[in-house]
């Protein structure tokens, strides 16, 4: 029986710049590929630098109504939902203590007046006097504190959004309401260090709330924190917004934008910038001189409908690659191709 060998023949397959194997081999090939690709001009263009941030809504002032020392509540004057205003009774705590006080002081205010009258007489010294002025000053700073401990009043405009205690409680110092301030309220929000410089006070915003989708509400910049968070690259901005109409409520969610003006930015087609897979990294592949490509790490700012504003990465003018680009590697020789 007669055996035929068959000889092994060596394969030699041509691989492209996108070809597999290690990125050695693929390197290797770039002085024989060619890959056609379409490629874009990106400009430098004047961008509108429009941010959104996120943000709750918290009420400009918040109060807790409380008595300095555990006191029982005679009466409460308000409940949950009431809007007050500043300066009107909000508690009333048991009396004893004030009235005791008030009395007191009245009876030294008499010796003091009787006492003055003497003076002019020659009946009491200039010391007597002047130690019953002390000791009635010092009293009527007692009563003055007791009267504000005994007779709770609201220290702002607001709504009474919680109360803890009832008639006849003792308090032990802890807060009885919480009054909080909702005409206006504030929204703080993380903005980016770029734009330390350009924010600042009364700088106007445009504030969304998804509950109320069409509806634009107007705010201001009231206060910019000083400091650069060290983790983020970020710094707290306080925005404030009238909110007549009470529609915004704190812990609603809402969406800040803001208008820092315009700059001048690379803008790439969004075809060109590609996604590292498993990562947030993003680059383009720029073309060089010699028809060689780059591969470009860039830094995003906007999209701008077909396009990106790119932060860092590439320059005015350069060449970057729309088509074509999933065959590329870096150091890949090119061809344009205008109709790919």
């Amino acid at each position: 029986m007669k055996k035929f060998f068959l000889p092994l023949v060596a394969v030699a397959l041509l691989a492209g710049c996108s070809g597999g194997g290690s990125n050695k081999a693929k390197q290797k090939v770039v002085a024989d590929s060619v890959v056609e690709v379409k490629t874009d001009v990106v400009r430098l263009q004047q961008v509108e630098q429009v941010r959104e941030y996120m943000g709750s809504i918290s009420p400009y002032s918040k109060n807790m109504i409380t008595s300095q020392s555990a006191t029982r509540v005679d009466k409460i004057m308000v409940e949950v939902g009431d809007q007050v205003r500043e300066g009107q009774l909000l508690v009333k705590m048991e009396p004893t203590n004030y009235l005791q006080s008030k009395l007191q002081v009245e009876n030294l205010k008499a010796d003091y007046e009787r006492a003055k009258s003497l003076f002019e007489t020659g009946g009491v010294s200039k010391q007597q006097i002047d130690q019953m002025k002390t000791q009635l000053d010092v009293a009527q700073e007692a009563l003055n504190n007791l009267q504000k401990n005994t007779f709770l009043l609201s220290p702002i405009n607001g709504v009474i959004t919680a109360r803890n205690f009832d008639n006849g409680d003792i308090t032990g110092g802890q807060p009885i309401l919480q009054v909080q301030q909702l005409k206006p309220v504030k929204i703080l929000v993380n903005v980016q260090e770029e734009f330390f410089s350009a924010v600042t006070t009364n700088l106007t915003t445009n504030i969304h709330v998804d509950i109320y989708p069409n509806t634009n509400f107007k705010g201001k910049v009231n206060l910019v924190y000083p400091t650069i968070d060290n983790m983020t690259h970020t710094f707290v901005t306080e925005i404030v917004t009238d909110n007549n109409d009470l529609k915004m409520r704190p812990g609603m969610f809402a969406r800040v934008v803001l208008n820092f003006g315009k700059l001048n930015r690379v803008v790439a087609p969004d075809k060109a910038i590609i996604k590292q897979p498993g990562t947030d990294e993003r680059f383009v592949y720029v073309v060089n001189a010699d028809n060689t490509v780059s591969r470009n790490t860039v830094t995003l700012g906007q999209r701008l409908n077909n396009a990106y504003e790119i932060v860092s990465g590439i320059n005015d003018g350069d060449k970057v690659v729309v088509a074509g680009i999933n065959k590329l590697v870096n150091g890949c020789t090119v061809r344009e191709v205008a109709g790919l």
